[in-house]
């Protein structure tokens, strides 16, 4: 069978082109040599009773047991290092790099943190993305990427920016997605809430990012031309860094064609449409004049700043990437998880309920007092992380606190996934869905909640990089999901369990399909 298996897997490359040929054939010959030794290998984690990465063969590393288990990487991972003493493995595998992932808070903190500048993203990773995000603060180390930090930070910290994000979301909710809702409600229609969602979250990030009018909600509207070319670019990227052989993609955007013909295409579209906006947003500031501008969204900001034309475009692009698809994932399976635990849904709804009736409107500040939300939010994205893992590259030797040894050039994975899904962080209730464990007192009147270590659950990173768009991220899906749950009841379609896909950001393979049903609103 493992000969059969192998065979099929490289067949498939024999209708490629002369370079793909000649890789199958020495793979294959490589197989055949190794099958016949492989009874007499004995991995050191079955010699010690620890676990240190998969099996393991000379030259080819570990295509093997990866190829096995390509469409369950993220239990194959997360078993691997559950049976791991120091939840770390490393992963050699012909035709990547060497690799180490960790679900060890330790060894998190330490790259992330202690130990920040042996650990930037590194060429490797911006390679991947560097056609796309260009220069952005996502895709940059070193003093670019400190530059753009303190620019970002500057911007993210004012007032002005705060209250624009949060009239943004209170018009976009009111004005769009309610009104939405309340027609397929009304028309008992299925409808795909993670589209919904990704749409109503690409038209906030547009109209905070760039000050641009919305585009409609409606799935049978046409699909902007920026959404669709993002998505093109967006998805070749990811399966790009997911690819088992990186020499696959490079030689295809070598020689200009398939899917890197199409993101060529796609990343020109996005950047032509951006650079668009940008030209048009410098002309209004000219005729207006600056001191006129009322407009507080982030590329006015950045142009009267002064900053080059590139350097806007790539950052503006970049906060896209960002808030668009991680929040509307985030609030996708948060959704899910309520439909799946009504007892808790009804103690959110009264939570909801009860801050409007005292407060009469949903604000900033009343958003803050939606604790058992806020609660079922963060243990959605401990099973549900809106990014389900994050590489740096080690620039020299060195040592993590589990006295993993790191090579210089090595991949260093953190995997927020397979944390969130460690008995020895969350217990033996890890695979659980239960709000309460993030409150201090559970058992009581649950008090407040509890301040987790950002290494233990590093959804939003931590240390220097740490996410500037956390709080807005929040204020964002408290508010909508608030807004939301208020008046309407969600109810999956189908009884099939989601399947979690791991691309750039997370989402359910296939969709969520809902129906929508009115609640009834209490004053």
């Amino acid at each position: 069978m493992g000969v059969l298996m192998i065979m099929d897997m490289y067949m498939s490359l024999l209708l490629q082109p002369l370079p793909f040929i000649l890789l199958s054939i020495f793979f294959y010959l490589m197989h055949l040599i190794l099958y016949e030794l492989r009874r007499e290998v004995v991995t050191t984690h079955e010699l010690s009773g620890t676990c240190h990465g998969p099996t393991t063969y000379p030259i080819i590393g570990c295509l093997v047991s990866f190829y096995k288990n390509r469409h369950r990487l993220l239990e194959w991972y997360t078993q691997l290092l559950e049976d791991s003493a120091t939840n770390t493995i490393v992963v050699q595998r012909f035709g990547a790099r060497r690799t180490i992932v960790t679900a060890n808070p330790e060894n998190v903190e330490y790259m992330l943190k202690t130990n920040f500048n042996n650990f930037p993203k590194g060429r490797p990773f911006t390679e991947i993305l560097g056609d796309f995000l260009g220069y952005g603060i996502f895709n940059v180390d070193g003093e670019l990427w400190r530059t753009q930090r303190k620019l970002a930070s500057h911007e993210f910290s004012t007032k002005s920016l705060k209250e624009y994000t949060v009239n943004t979301f209170e018009e976009e909710v009111e004005n769009q997605l309610l009104p939405f809702m309340e027609s397929l409600a009304m028309e008992e229609k299925v409808e795909d809430l993670q589209d919904l969602l990704r749409r109503f979250a690409f038209n906030i990030i547009c109209k905070v990012s760039m000050g641009i009018d919305r585009w409609s909600l409606d799935p049978s509207a046409p699909v902007s031309p920026l959404a669709r070319a993002f998505d093109a670019a967006s998805e070749i990227c990811a399966r790009r860094g997911a690819a088992p052989l990186f020499l696959v993609w490079k030689i295809k955007r070598w020689l200009g064609v398939g899917s890197e013909k199409r993101l060529k295409s796609a990343v020109e579209q996005v950047r032509a449409h951006v650079m668009e906006i940008i030209h048009k947003r410098k002309t209004e500031l000219i005729f207006e004049g600056e001191e006129s501008s009322t407009s507080e969204d982030l590329l006015t900001r950045l142009i009267t700043a002064g900053h080059g034309e590139e350097v806007i475009r790539d950052m503006v692009i970049s906060f896209i990437m960002a808030g668009r698809d991680t929040t509307s994932a985030a609030m996708t399976w948060l959704f899910w998880s309520l439909s799946c635990h009504p007892d808790v849904e009804q103690q959110v709804v009264k939570e909801i309920n009860d801050i409007v009736r005292e407060r009469r409107r949903l604000d900033y500040e009343s958003l803050k007092e939606l604790k058992m939300l806020k609660a079922c939010l963060c243990e959605s994205m401990r099973l549900y992380p809106p990014v389900a893992w994050d590489s740096k590259h080690a620039v020299s030797d060195d040592l993590l606190p589990d006295s993993t040894h790191v090579r210089a050039g090595d991949r260093v994975t953190y995997f927020p996934y397979g944390m969130g899904r460690m008995e020895a962080l969350w217990g033996k209730d890890r695979f659980e869905f239960k709000p309460d464990r993030w409150f201090t007192e559970p058992d009581k009147d649950r008090g407040a909640l509890k301040k987790v270590c950002p290494f233990k659950y590093p959804i939003f990173q931590a240390g220097p990089r740490v996410c500037l768009g956390k709080e807005m991220a929040f204020i964002q899906m408290k508010y909508a999901v608030a807004s939301v749950l208020r008046r309407f009841k969600i109810i999956p379609v189908g009884s099939d369990r989601p399947v979690f896909v791991p691309l750039l950001t997370a989402h359910m393979a296939g969709g969520f399909k809902v129906s929508i049903s009115k609640r009834e609103v209490l004053t």
